[in-house]
């Protein structure tokens, strides 16, 4: 293992399942840019208060869960041999083991939906709740991708003002120098009495509520986008909802970078409405990013 891989893993969660291994494909090569090791971890999880059968069983079941994480070590070390991949089985619910596991990550990866679950289920109960209590960003990989088009690599960011979406920009923009690809930051806007806007303003001009807006969030981003002077950045500014902007500009993205929670969040909500649609829709692998995480670790040029 070289001085680079010395740091905080990159961690996936990995079920031997065809969405975990579009996961581990995904947090190898993040790894690798990151020169970083992978943590291939499987959760070992009983369902039931008590455990009805023989310590020959257990241990049994035990040796397949085992199984599980070497053969994920096995599979990683074969997409690159120069990461260094480690395995770790640990007992607990799926979501309950990567969050505990997460806080001593640089990221974590996951499918989707696991082994369990049913035929149409588009997002498992873990990538909803490890990246709404994780302390640290998650990749969620979704199924289905269509490969980036050709030329430099894009990721995609929304951005409403919140704390996490700030996260969110630098996130994408580390990702994107990792990468040699480019940024691009996406703002969407309701008109003041349109349809979609509760109720009306009086005494408003909302054309000068937008552009006030417009230019705070295009400052926000010429601030936050200096630390990376290296990243090419674009800046949009749509009339529209978020949902549908940011899956239709991310149609042909690496990445699409997303706060956890959101200023239509409700308090009741593990994720805001957004993020979640983006989880169960998005054609590319999104990252959701807490308020506020340690700077992720980028190597050196």
């Amino acid at each position: 293992m070289n001085d680079g891989q010395a740091g905080r893993p990159v961690l996936v969660g990995y079920d031997d399942s065809t969405e975990s291994r579009r996961a581990l494909r995904w947090a190898v090569e993040e790894a690798r840019l990151r020169r970083l090791p992978v943590l291939v971890c499987h959760a070992l999880h009983w369902p039931y208060a008590t455990k009805p059968v023989s310590a020959e069983m257990m241990a049994q079941i035990e040796q397949v869960a085992q199984g599980v994480v070497d053969e994920g070590v096995r599979r990683a070390r074969e997409l690159a041999p120069e990461v260094d991949a480690r395995g770790l089985l640990a007992r607990g619910t799926p979501a309950a083991v990567l969050l505990e596991v997460g806080r001593e990550a640089e990221l974590t990866v996951l499918g989707s939906r696991g082994q369990g679950g049913f035929d149409d289920l588009r997002v498992g109960s873990a990538a909803v709740q490890v990246p709404a209590h994780c302390v640290t960003p998650v990749v969620v990989v979704r199924p289905g991708l269509r490969p980036p088009a050709a030329g430099a690599v894009r990721v995609v960011v929304g951005l409403d003002g919140s704390p996490a979406c700030r996260t969110a920009l630098d996130f994408a923009l580390d990702e994107a120098a990792l990468r040699l690809g480019t940024v691009t930051a996406l703002c969407c806007w309701t008109e003041c009495g349109s349809s979609s806007w509760p109720d009306p303003l009086p005494f408003v001009d909302s054309h000068a509520l937008r552009r006030g807006a417009e230019d705070r969030f295009r400052e926000v981003v010429t601030r936050l986008a200096g630390r990376r002077p290296d990243v090419p950045v674009t800046t949009e500014f749509v009339p529209e909802r978020p949902q549908r902007a940011l899956l239709a500009a991310a149609e042909d993205a690496a990445l699409l970078v997303l706060g956890n929670r959101g200023n239509e969040s409700r308090p009741c909500l593990l994720l805001g409405p957004v993020t979640q649609s983006a989880l169960a829709e998005a054609g590319c692998p999104v990252a959701v990013t807490p308020a506020s995480v340690l700077r992720p670790s980028i190597p050196p040029d």
